[in-house]
């Protein structure tokens, strides 16, 4: 299977060239038809191998982070079977509206309540550093 259609890889070679403060959506989803890995990718670098996206092999931990394609399109699984793209996968949201769904639920996911709700989330304003209890009980 074709990891990247030449449109998508377009698609991520723009986003890795604007820059990288700008909050993407996701161009692709591959993923391990034998395993719990998962990628959202949504940059690739002008090497043409390094992607950038949300990066999840199912233990428990995904993070934001770079792959090789050559290393995802050379993994090969019980009976031979390779990572695959999802072919219907349509991104809804930003890739850090995915990263804190799955900071909250420990994996990489699509459903839609989870979604929104780390959306809502990630809109609202966050003080660094935690109101201090004790001097607010003193007064």
């Amino acid at each position: 299977m074709i990891l990247i259609t030449n449109p998508q890889r377009a698609r991520l070679l723009a986003h890795g060239a604007a820059g990288a403060d700008i909050d993407h959506f996701p161009v692709v989803k591959l993923f391990n038809p034998t395993g719990a890995a998962t990628w959202l990718l949504s940059e690739l670098d002008a090497d043409g191998d390094t992607l950038f996206g949300l990066c999840d092999l199912g233990f428990g931990f995904p993070e934001l982070g770079s792959v090789s394609l050559a290393e995802l399109a050379s993994v090969k699984g019980p009976l031979g079977l390779g990572i695959e793209r999802d072919l219907h996968f349509q991104a809804r949201f930003p890739l850090s509206v995915y990263a804190e769904a799955a900071r909250i639920c420990g994996h990489v996911s699509e459903a839609e309540r989870l979604l929104r709700q780390a959306a809502d989330a990630l809109s609202k304003p966050h003080s660094e550093l935690p109101p201090d209890t004790a001097e607010q009980q003193r007064r």
